[in-house]
């Protein structure tokens, strides 16, 4: 048997005396040594608070069987939404970095850490910053893409992330509710972050520009943010047995009243990862031509849950109306860039889910801190250049579309020579595995 030193010992073991394991610390704001230029946090420090919303009188899809006759009146109930906001804090705030979230087996608790201070006093005395909204997938919940949120924050935004009421990992319910209330929900949260600006007893006020607003979405808050950038459903969509009851979806049909009623104007861009729906038929060319605003996409090129060429791509391609843009993870799969690292808890086998938690949130390819750190730089780049009308970010999103083909091209001095077309923002020989490609308005 072979023989190992005593300290050895206890690189294989966590029974050895005086080394007790260390407490799993789940970060959020891990910016790696390679990380883009844009991914860097910001200047402003960031508070958080959580919000309680209620969206009243809406139709209650989970009391309706589609079995049944339809009924009437539909049955109708008050919504809940909680909603977790951060923003801009006070110059030299301090507090708790925690954040409480559950993972997907909807039963484990944990504790996420990033940058972001529970109830930090907010800025004052400047103007208002623009919106973010952010939608989490199917299932999901607020914390998602928390990492994305608080880093978006600390550039000078506020960011509203949805818990969508039937579809979180401890309320998942019937997928019908999902496909109705997504986009319903991102702008019942658009109107009430306005209302809150104005509201003296909020910590909100004056604090919010939504004027000024984005939506950020992934999976199936993907799915809703294509709707609210005008993309209307296709009757098919409308008509699966396995969908919304009684050709309710309906209500986002493309060219329908409802639909057409649905965007709104201070809504100025969207970011879609991995946009589920597509692949499956709820869209077509001509249904996406409603898209109204500048778009980017974000997306694995393996993705087997929304589909690449037959899902994102063919999403991004179709919305002819607008400027857009699609950021490809070369042989990453439906999590590419969206969720934060899995927490250490979810590492072990769940048998209810017949998987391992982990699974929801990694990649088995690409790292999931990198890919959060190119989201942020890419995602950065895009919000200051539409809600901020900041012209040096074009310089960030007007690229060589494949990363492999850049060259790096500097002189002694550091200076670029003219045959230099390495992604502007990324570290010599960091931007591989990637594709950015963008379309105008026509094309």
């Amino acid at each position: 048997m072979p023989r190992f030193p005593a300290f050895s010992l206890c690189i294989y073991s966590s029974l050895c005396l005086g080394a007790p394991m260390a407490a799993a610390e789940n970060r959020i704001d891990t910016q790696r040594p390679d990380a883009p230029a844009l991914a860097a946090y910001g200047a402003h420090t960031v508070g958080v608070r959580t919000l309680e919303l209620t969206n009243p009188d809406q139709i209650d899809i989970l009391k309706i069987d589609p079995k049944q006759p339809k009924p009437d009146p539909l049955p109708r109930y008050d919504r809940p939404l909680t909603v977790e906001v951060w923003y801009p804090a006070a110059d030299g705030a301090n507090g708790q970095t925690e954040l409480k979230a559950y993972i997907r087996d909807g039963r484990t608790e944990v504790s996420l850490f990033g940058r972001g201070m529970r109830d930090a006093a907010p800025a004052s005395g400047g103007d208002a910053f623009p919106l973010v909204i952010v939608s989490h997938g199917y299932p999901g919940n607020r914390f998602l893409l928390s990492h994305l949120a608080e880093n978006v924050a600390s550039k000078g935004y506020v960011v509203a992330s949805i818990d969508h009421t039937e579809s979180t990992y401890r309320n998942k319910a019937a997928f019908g509710s999902t496909l109705v209330n997504r986009s319903i929900d991102q702008k019942f949260v658009l109107d009430e972050m306005a209302r809150l600006s104005g509201d003296a007893g909020s910590f909100l006020n004056g604090l919010v520009d939504a004027s000024k607003a984005a939506v950020v979405g992934y999976s199936m808050g993907g799915y809703g943010a294509v709707i609210t950038a005008g993309g209307g459903v296709t009757q098919k969509s409308i008509d699966y047995a396995w969908g919304a009851p009684h050709g309710l979806l309906g209500l986002h049909k493309a060219g329908s009243d409802s639909h057409n009623g649905l965007p709104d104007p201070r809504i100025k861009t969207a970011v879609a990862f991995a946009p589920w729906g597509m692949n499956t038929g709820f869209w077509t060319a001509e249904t996406l031509k409603g898209i109204g605003i500048p778009m980017l996409f974000v997306a694995g090129s393996v993705d087997d849950v929304s589909g690449y060429e037959n899902g994102p791509r063919a999403i991004w391609q179709a919305a002819v109306n607008v400027d857009r843009a699609l950021l490809t993870f070369v042989n990453a799969n439906h999590n590419a860039g969206a969720p934060y690292p899995a927490p250490a808890e979810s590492n072990g086998f769940d048998k209810d889910l017949g998987f391992a938690p982990f699974d929801h949130y990694a990649d088995p390819v690409w790292d999931t801190a990198r890919m959060n750190n190119i989201s942020q730089h890419f995602v950065t780049a895009w919000l200051a250049k539409y809600l901020k009308d900041d012209t040096a970010m074009d310089a960030y999103l007007d690229l060589v579309p494949d990363a492999n083909e850049g060259v790096w091209a500097a002189e002694d001095d550091g200076s670029f020579k003219p045959e230099h077309t390495h992604w502007k923002g990324f570290q010599n020989r960091t931007a591989k595995g990637l594709k950015f490609e963008t379309l105008k308005a026509g094309e």
